[in-house]
């Protein structure tokens, strides 16, 4: 199983870095997990954010937040909406299935024509 997290939404933050006080470079980054397997591809629900500054390249963690991005936080969220959940089967899965399909057939004409 690989699960990966797909960026969905980067918005940008005008608000001053906890770090390096500047008042450009702060990027919120929504990601949603995205897990792959050998029968499936499955988009799920789970949302991961992230605050980075692009000017001093650290990301900052909920507890340096001020109330200000706190507060955009909050809005942002509210605003996002998360890409559909799906599941998408890959062509291995039907393959299988059709097999055993084909196996419960065999047994059941075998049993009822002995």
């Amino acid at each position: 199983m690989h699960k990966q997290y797909l960026t969905i939404k980067e918005v940008s933050l005008n608000n001053n870095c906890p770090e390096c006080y500047s008042k450009t470079g702060l990027q919120l980054t929504f990601k949603q997990e995205f897990i792959e397997t050998k029968l499936h591809k499955t988009l799920t629900q789970n949302v991961r954010t992230s605050l980075r500054c692009d000017t001093c390249n650290t990301e900052i963690f909920p507890v340096r937040w001020t109330e200000d991005i706190e507060r955009v936080y909050d809005y942002q969220m509210r605003a996002f909406k998360p890409k559909r959940s799906y599941l998408k089967l890959k062509p291995l899965t039907f393959i299988l299935l059709l097999i055993g399909i084909a196996v419960i057939a065999a047994i059941v004409t075998f049993l009822l024509y002995r």
